[in-house]
């Protein structure tokens, strides 16, 4: 459900009288009920007999909807029980789940850390698990992770005739300084002095960035190498991110790293269910797989505007509910938003090398492609200017990633040790109670931003946002107060706001 997992709970009676088939029922899909003929087959090519009786099969509770193949392993468990082929309290300490084939070998399945938790929850011993996904169940303590191969295997386990040992639980060990140099440097950005800087900022907050200029000026080349100076993520922040990962059956392909974020960058033309997720079994989409992360979108005006608006609550709240037929789901979706775009349609507005070949209207249509509500809740706007010959020509290398991501990792601890107890992070993600709190202003310094505001006509959210770049510059200089350097940067990150629509 989500990203948690529920307890099923399998029943199964063998010997009954009448005609000999297996009866599934607690509402399976489709899916659970092909496992008729891959258990039959299992059972058959590992060794086993099979029911010589009409057998019965309940999925409890009966009134949720079952889906998928990771019934076919506890099944089959469970047939050998009822006919007295292994023990039957022997499972009860076990939970199991696993997708089998028709020779019996075991198959991976989705959310291993799901029902690592979940095992945790019930007090169960130990979990049983495909071995080609029991890897990310091990990062769970106080659990007992087993890999099974094959159907045979797991049957010698359970009657205890096997000398398969339990994973060894995974040791969190993150280097504080890897980076990953497969997306390049921030020493090969030419130039761009304030884009980088605005960088600095977003991540060193968690802020929100939007980066307008014409094409060649660096947008998209900063915005991949954005991860470079990302901080590590702590184990939770980790386990949160494998849990949404393994739930969408990303890790399958082989163990995921847990020492960085995910980077998501979707192509324009994605639809709203695949950006914010759902289906007829809600999945998450790539808001919630960024999660803890950072979501780039490239050319943000020319993603449909019905996907950018579902952005605004999960920029607002962190989250997103998805409801269906098939029950609520809540996905976590507290990711970094990372977008650039053309300051007209042809790009070359303000470009003093390039004619502009947009009309005043074609340049209003263009901007307004991006709502009023959405531009809100972006912290910072900032403009990327198109580079100068001479800054091309620069052969001198510009600070390098791993100096700037030294000062993100300071502020980003000076926000650890600020929100200890509770559950914020970062300064964006502040409630307006911590932020009348940690931002306290002088009159002076109050009467500043309300004379800005007036100016720049900016709303009660962009007042907040301001105060929260504000409290993140002061951090990266080391003020324990917000100062009015402090202030008016942050000030001048929203001087693009109504910019936009002028």
């Amino acid at each position: 459900m989500g990203v948690d997992a529920l307890a099923v709970q399998v029943e199964v009676n063998s010997g009954e009288v009448g005609e000999l088939r297996l009866v599934l029922v607690g509402l399976p899909d489709t899916a659970v009920k092909e496992s008729n003929d891959r258990v039959f087959s299992a059972l058959g090519n590992s060794g086993f007999k099979t029911p010589r009786a009409r057998t019965t099969v309940n999925l409890a509770p009966g009134d949720v909807r079952k889906e998928g193949a990771l019934y076919d392993l506890p099944i089959a468990l469970g047939i050998l029980a009822a006919t007295s082929q292994i023990r039957a309290d022997c499972i009860e300490s076990f939970l199991v789940a696993g997708e089998l084939g028709l020779s019996g070998a075991t198959r991976p399945i989705r959310g291993a850390l799901a029902m690592a938790r979940l095992a945790v929850r019930l007090g169960r011993k130990a979990l049983i698990l495909p071995a080609q996904c029991a890897e990310e169940a091990a990062w769970v303590s106080g659990l007992d992770v087993y890999g099974v191969s094959s159907l045979a295997e797991a049957a010698d386990l359970l009657a205890g005739n096997s000398k398969l040992r339990p994973i060894a639980p995974r040791k969190w060990a993150p280097d504080a300084n890897e980076v990953d140099s497969s997306v390049g440097d921030f020493a090969e950005i030419k130039g761009q002095l304030a884009l980088r800087r605005a960088a600095e900022i977003a991540v060193s907050g968690g802020h929100n960035l939007l980066v307008i200029g014409p094409p060649g000026s660096g947008k998209s080349m900063l915005a991949k190498r954005i991860p470079t100076i990302l901080p590590a993520p702590t184990l939770e922040e980790s386990l949160e991110v494998l849990s949404i990962h393994s739930a969408a059956g990303t890790t399958l392909a082989g163990t995921p790293c847990m020492t960085r974020r995910p980077v998501r960058a979707p192509h324009h033309t994605i639809s709203d269910i695949g950006l914010l997720g759902g289906g007829a079994i809600p999945g998450p989409g790539e808001i919630s797989l960024a999660h803890n992360g950072v979501l780039f979108l490239d050319e943000l005006p020319e993603f449909r505007r019905s996907a950018l608006e579902v952005l605004r609550q999960p920029l607002e709240d962190g989250a997103v509910t998805i409801s269906r037929s098939a029950g609520k789901v809540n996905f976590p979706a507290r990711f970094l938003l990372v977008a650039a775009m053309n300051p007209c349609a042809c790009g070359f507005l303000g470009d003093p090398r390039h004619h502009c070949r947009c009309s005043p209207s074609q340049v209003e249509r263009y901007r307004r492609r991006i709502s009023g509500p959405l531009l809100d809740r972006i912290d910072i706007h900032v403009e990327a200017p198109a580079l100068t010959l001479g800054e091309i020509r620069e052969t001198a290398p510009a600070e390098s990633s791993s100096m700037i991501r030294e000062r993100v990792q300071v502020a980003r601890g000076i926000q650890r040790i600020r929100f200890m107890g509770t559950h914020t992070r970062t300064n964006a993600a502040m409630a307006p109670a911590e932020i009348r709190r940690h931002c306290p202003l002088s009159p002076k310094l109050g009467d500043l931003l309300q004379g800005a505001m007036e100016r720049l006509s900016l709303s009660a959210r962009a007042f907040d946002r301001v105060l929260k770049v504000a409290r993140t510059i002061a951090d990266l200089s080391g003020a324990k107060e917000i100062e009015a350097a402090h202030l008016m940067e942050a000030i001048q990150y929203r001087s693009l706001d109504r910019l936009l629509y002028l």
